[in-house]
């Protein structure tokens, strides 16, 4: 006999339904076909980089390999999260490199950049206001300059002494609002420079600095033979 308390057998009844009548988007397949088109989107995006590559990468190789200083990387939003990435391995393998906070640097961080340093700025508009508002407080202290952007017409790709070409033809987010194949095509092209530097003055970037480097955990040990 039934409680007075106890829910009536329809209420299961009604949740089926409501499972049984879930718009496409929400079933198996539909997370895989965008799973997909992001993977598919981005890769044509790192793809395209390697066919741009020209002689400005090269002088920006140049820039650093004569830099006596250290390599200052910097950006907002998610091009600072790229940024704090591609500092990160800059300086595991073998290039001295920091991140400098684009809006923090206008408040006493300028003073971490010196005239022996390079200074790489993300940004994928190249509009990016905090970014192009230091670009005379760093000409003034000497630094030399390096752009990675998305628009080679932009303000911080003409002010600087070299741009690297980082633009996408279409972001994998389907409103064209996250950024996704552009923070990909970045990321991919300061690992190309990173290496590009190990590669082109192996000397500077010895395995036993970059073994000190990593020092810590399994990596050490994996990089004693994978270089």
């Amino acid at each position: 006999m039934r409680s007075s308390g106890a829910r009536p057998r329809r209420v299961s009844v009604y949740f089926a339904c409501e499972m049984s009548t879930l718009p496409e988007r929400a079933t198996a397949a539909s997370p895989l076909r965008s799973a997909r088109r992001t993977l598919e989107i981005e890769a044509r995006a790192v793809r395209a980089l390697a066919d741009r590559l020209d002689a400005g990468f090269i002088r920006a190789v140049e820039l650093i390999l004569a830099c006596t200083g250290r390599v200052v990387v910097s950006g907002m939003g998610k091009s600072g999260h790229v940024a704090r990435k591609i500092a990160s391995t800059l300086a595991s393998t073998g290039t001295p490199a920091f991140f400098v906070h684009a809006a923090e640097a206008s408040h006493g961080d300028l003073g971490m950049i010196t005239a022996d340093d390079v200074v790489l700025l993300l940004s994928n508009s190249g509009e990016t206001d905090e970014l192009v508002s230091l670009i005379p407080h760093l000409k003034r202290q000497g630094a030399k300059l390096i752009a990675l952007t998305g628009n080679e017409h932009s303000s911080l790709a003409q002010a600087v002494d070299v741009h690297l070409d980082a633009s996408v033809d279409t972001e994998a987010c389907p409103l064209g609002l996250a950024p996704t194949a552009s923070t990909t095509a970045t990321l991919a092209l300061g690992d190309a420079l990173a290496l590009a530097l190990r590669a082109a003055f192996p000397s500077k970037t010895s395995r036993a600095r970059i073994r000190v480097a990593r020092s810590g955990g399994g990596s050490s040990r994996g990089c004693a033979t994978s270089w």
